[in-house]
């Protein structure tokens, strides 16, 4: 049970939110393709998605929600009233062939990587998971079910008394925030880039002590990241002393995405999640944002091998780059590719100066904490 554990499926491979949608593109079935083509998995280490039940879904999210989404699936249309009550056809949650199925899997994924946590597994790596925005009746940002609250739920269901949970992506995890404000056996911690939606995750919300918000301005760097990191992150970690860590690996951060105005590079992505894996015995490991097919790709494999402990090759093998190759994107950003986007795992670094709202944000959470006794 030490070694990393990968949990996926192939409802994704062939599922898309819509040809003019961010996810009409590959994201977790080309991750599992590159991940296969490097030879880095491991039949044995290997698991197949579960399906949530309702009844699962109903610890977080209402019955009729989850009977509104699974009806609306089915019929492939929804009333004007349904639509406007659940957030569902409209506001970037679209009608699409697996809107119910796509999500209740991810989630599925989620309570499976709970579960064996509590039958002591080392890491668990669930890139479709991370829809973070979701909400107990409502869908909100691309989602229709909040897994990442599922999973915490479930791993308190399970017994554990201090969940620490870290949020990457560029868009601040409003959806799981508002799942534990006020819980002191979940502690949130969310870097996020300011004035972006969903406007939320300011530095002074504190979600009544459950929560820390580091908002970063446009051209967030490495170096800032990792400042961030050593500085912050770590620190409030250690004096939180969780028992398991969940990491959302939101991908929309790297320069290279469409939704974001941050600059990370992928390597600066792996290094912030391998250091916050550290700060617990177990971790599970989700996916997230991530809206350009060979950024996220490349991301998510890539952290995979690192969560492995793989040697990263400088040049991918011939298998790899017929992976990333084969992936298409209607957006003027993938007309023209680099080369290096079929060719190299890892990006160049993207250091640079750490601004000072960036240090002034993390000195006045290190007063908050101080002031909260961790």
């Amino acid at each position: 049970m030490d070694r990393p554990i990968l949990i996926a499926g192939e409802i994704y491979r062939d599922s898309s939110y819509g040809r003019r949608h961010p996810l009409a593109i590959a994201r977790v079935s080309s991750t599992v393709d590159l991940i296969r083509a490097l030879g880095w998995l491991d039949p044995s280490r290997y698991i197949d998605a579960p399906q949530a039940t309702p009844e699962q879904l109903a610890r977080f999210h209402a019955p009729d929600y989850i009977a509104a989404l699974a009806e609306t699936e089915a019929a492939q249309a929804a009333p004007l009233e349904v639509r406007e009550k659940y957030n569902i056809g409209r506001a970037g949650n679209p009608i699409f062939p697996e809107m119910f199925r796509r999500p209740a899997t991810a989630a599925g994924a989620g309570l499976l990587a709970a579960d064996l946590i509590a039958q002591g597994a080392r890491c668990i790596h669930s890139p479709a998971g991370g829809t973070h925005h979701g909400r107990p009746a409502q869908a909100s940002g691309f989602c229709y079910v909040n897994d990442p609250a599922l999973t915490l739920l479930r791993l308190l269901d399970q017994g554990f008394t201090r969940v620490l949970y870290l949020d990457f992506d560029a868009h601040h995890g409003d959806g799981v925030e508002a799942a534990f404000i006020g819980d002191p056996r979940v502690l949130c911690v969310s870097i996020h880039e300011e004035k972006r939606w969903p406007f939320s995750g300011a530095l002074t919300d504190r979600a009544e002590g459950s929560a820390f918000n580091l908002p970063v301005p446009a051209d967030f760097n490495d170096s800032e990241l990792g400042f961030i990191v050593e500085i912050l992150v770590l620190p409030l970690g250690q004096a939180f002393a969780p028992e398991v860590v969940v990491i959302q690996a939101g991908a929309d951060g790297l320069a290279e995405d469409p939704l974001s105005r941050l600059t990370l590079s992928n390597g600066a992505l792996w290094q912030a999640v391998r250091a916050g894996q550290g700060l617990a015995p177990q971790a599970i490991i989700l996916g997230g944002g991530g809206y350009n097919p060979w950024s996220v790709t490349r991301a998510w494999a890539g952290l995979w091998g690192c969560l492995n402990g793989f040697d990263l090759p400088g040049r991918l093998p011939a298998a790899g780059e017929a992976v990333l190759r084969g992936l298409v994107w209607d957006h003027r950003l993938g007309r023209t590719p680099p080369e290096d986007w079929f060719t190299t795992l890892q990006d160049r670094p993207r250091p640079g100066p750490i601004r000072p709202e960036i240090s002034q944000g993390v000195d006045w959470l290190l007063a908050e904490a101080a002031r909260a006794g961790l």
